[in-house]
């Protein structure tokens, strides 16, 4: 039994629970720091359900590592169908915070289809790529249904409106797409519909908000008071916390409330400022060991199909960490797409743990199951 035991824990990959807990502590510590000083009673505590959020999704990211690939593969299309209704269903009898609809009331805790909807596209895409052979490049007929599977999920978020998850489905998709190997023709034409497709949702998809915060991304410091706010205060933090930072608790920026979603959109901002470029550079660390762990396991995975979700569990990562970071630095327009683990959110740390759940999965597969 302790033989057992003892075969089971070496050969069990425990590598990317272990980045998810480094980041989220790191994640958690910020998140009581950026909030401690607020009298506002919705954010007082906030640390305390984050970390209750983060052991729900710890402990159905530890089933998950259980669950094989093949069973996955099997249900597949169905998940992705389900989650679409989901999506829609929020639509109809979704909870409205703040003027968008993105949730759906469960009674005991709140959740959000949209973040799952990353997973499941991640899901889908994989069986729908692998079902053809690896070694022959795809063309433009070959990518008719798959884009039509990306753009239903995508419209009906990017209406609730939730713009930065719509956003990141496409990222997904594109990743998953390029690494299964594109023709050229069918690059030069995407490139093409990206492009026209940006202009036709600027002008005709995007709310006025939006639009404006396109504008204020080119010079923020046009409406210091308006909508160029957010990106000011933001860069007043990171630029404030030079080389070692100002210390724990002691961001000027989140104690005084000059930095609206300090516990959210903005964490990073937090951070900056209490930890400096050295913690920034310590934190991306840990994000690219964790990259580096997807892409070794992308590589060194048994079949076509758990290689393509790796890609798509690791594009779920990137583009989360690549544009909040950038939109926080001010090398991106701000949108409202969270930091891993770090940012407040109970559905999107479930969304990182199912990520994380069925990488350890696929990796157990080459030596447990």
């Amino acid at each position: 039994m302790h033989s057992n035991l003892a075969t089971f824990l070496k050969k069990y990959d425990f590598s990317f629970f272990i980045l998810m807990v480094l980041i989220f502590v790191i994640g958690v510590l910020n998140l009581y720091s950026a909030t401690h000083a607020i009298s506002d009673k919705q954010v007082d505590g906030l640390y305390k359900t984050q970390m209750t959020y983060f052991a729900l999704a710890t402990c159905i990211g530890i089933f998950a590592s259980f669950v094989k690939s093949k069973t996955l593969f099997r249900y597949s299309y169905l998940i992705y169908i389900i989650n679409v209704v989901l999506v829609i269903m929020v639509l109809i009898i979704g909870v409205k915070v703040l003027g968008a609809r993105r949730w759906l009331d469960l009674g005991i805790i709140r959740f959000q289809p949209s973040e799952i909807m990353k997973l499941s596209l991640v899901l889908m895409l994989g069986r729908w790529y692998s079902a053809r052979d690896p070694e022959t490049d795809i063309g433009l007929k070959e990518m008719i249904l798959p884009s039509i599977f990306v753009i239903i999920p995508s419209i009906i978020v990017i209406i609730q409106p939730d713009l930065g998850t719509g956003i990141i489905l496409l990222l997904v998709f594109f990743s998953i797409t390029f690494y299964r190997r594109l023709k050229w023709k069918p690059i030069i034409i995407i490139g093409i519909l990206v492009s026209v497709g940006s202009i036709f949702m600027y002008q005709f998809g995007l709310k006025d908000y939006q639009k404006q915060r396109v504008i204020t991304f080119f010079d923020p410091w046009e409406d210091v008071k308006g909508y160029g706010y957010n990106a000011i205060q933001s860069e007043i933090a990171i630029g404030s916390g030079q080389i070692f930072g100002k210390g724990f608790k002691k961001s000027s920026q989140a104690s005084l409330s000059y930095l609206p979603e300090n516990h959210t959109d903005f964490a990073f901002s937090v951070f900056n400022e209490e930890h400096g470029i050295f913690g920034s550079i310590i934190l991306i660390g840990l994000y690219i060991a964790l990259f580096m762990r997807f892409i070794w396991l992308s590589i060194a995975a048994t079949n076509f199909y758990d290689s393509v979700i790796v890609i798509g569990l690791m594009s779920i990562f990137f583009w989360h960490t690549f544009i909040n970071m950038s939109m926080t630095t001010g090398l991106l327009p701000i949108v409202g797409i969270p930091l891993p683990l770090i940012s407040y959110g109970g559905s999107s740390l479930i969304t990182f743990g199912l990520c994380c759940g069925i990488a350890t999965s696929i990796s157990n597969s080459r030596k447990l199951f």
